[in-house]
C-alpha cells in the first residue's frame, strides 16, 4: 500500500506546484477542453505524451495501447479519433512510437505469448509488408528499430484511410497526421517525415470520393 501512497502524495505536491505557478490553472481547466493535438502512442509507461513534450494538462488528447496501433476495426480508438476530429477539432495526430517497443519486439518472435498474440498479428501484417527491407538487415537490433519505424508509418497510413478523417480533407487541410519515434535512450523525439493531410498518396481504392 506504500506505493499507492506515494501516488496520492505526489499528487498533492504536483497540485501545490502547479498552484504555486498558476494560481488559477484548475479553474481554467475545469471550463473544458480545447487541445490542438491528438496523441496516439504506445501504453508503455516510460512514453507519457505530455511529459515527453513538455506540455501541460489540457494540450494532448491522448489514445494509447500497445506498440501505438491504428486498427481500422478498433472501435474504441475510432471513437477517440472521431471525437477528437469532429468535436475537439485537434489540427495535428501524432501517432509516436518508440525504440525498444516490447510489442514490436514481440511481433518479431515466433513465441506464444498468450491472448495479446491476437493483437500482435496486426504489428506481424506490418512486417511481412516490409519483410524484404527488414530481413536484409543483418543487425538484429538495427532491424527492431527499422521495424518500430516503418510500423509508425503505416499506422499514419492506416489513420489516412479512416473516411470521417478523408471527410474533414474534403472541407480543407486539417487534421496533418505526423509520424514520430521517440528514443528511450536519449529521450528525443524523430520525426519520420511520413506527414500526411490528403488521400492523394494512399492507392484508388482506399480514397473516398468528396
Amino acid at each position: 500500500m506504500k506505493a499507492i501512497d506515494n501516488l496520492k502524495q505526489g499528487n498533492v505536491e504536483w497540485v501545490e506546484k502547479i498552484k504555486q505557478q498558476d494560481p488559477k490553472f484548475f479553474d481554467e481547466l475545469a471550463k473544458g477542453q480545447s487541445p490542438e493535438f491528438l496523441w496516439i502512442g504506445c501504453s508503455d509507461s516510460r512514453v507519457p505524451a505530455t511529459e515527453i513534450t513538455g506540455t501541460m494538462p489540457g494540450s494532448i488528447f491522448v489514445q494509447r495501447n500497445i506498440a501505438n496501433m491504428v486498427v481500422n476495426t478498433d472501435t474504441n480508438l475510432l471513437s477517440v479519433v472521431y471525437y477528437a476530429v469532429k468535436a475537439l477539432k485537434v489540427k495535428h495526430i501524432i501517432v509516436c512510437g518508440h525504440y525498444g517497443c516490447g510489442g514490436v519486439k514481440a511481433a518479431m518472435s515466433n513465441e506464444r505469448l498468450g491472448f495479446i498474440d491476437n493483437w500482435l498479428v496486426n504489428i506481424k501484417n506490418v512486417y511481412k509488408m516490409h519483410s524484404k527491407e527488414l530481413d536484409a538487415v543483418e543487425d538484429e537490433d538495427k532491424r527492431f528499430d527499422r521495424f518500430v519505424e516503418l510500423n509508425v508509418i503505416e499506422q499514419v497510413q492506416n489513420l489516412a484511410k479512416v473516411s470521417f478523417i478523408q471527410e474533414d480533407w474534403d472541407n480543407g487541410e486539417f487534421p496533418y497526421i505526423h509520424g514520430w519515434v521517440y528514443g528511450l535512450k536519449d529521450g528525443l523525439v524523430r520525426d519520420l517525415d511520413c506527414t500526411i493531410n490528403s488521400n492523394e498518396a494512399l492507392q484508388r481504392v482506399y480514397q473516398y470520393n468528396s
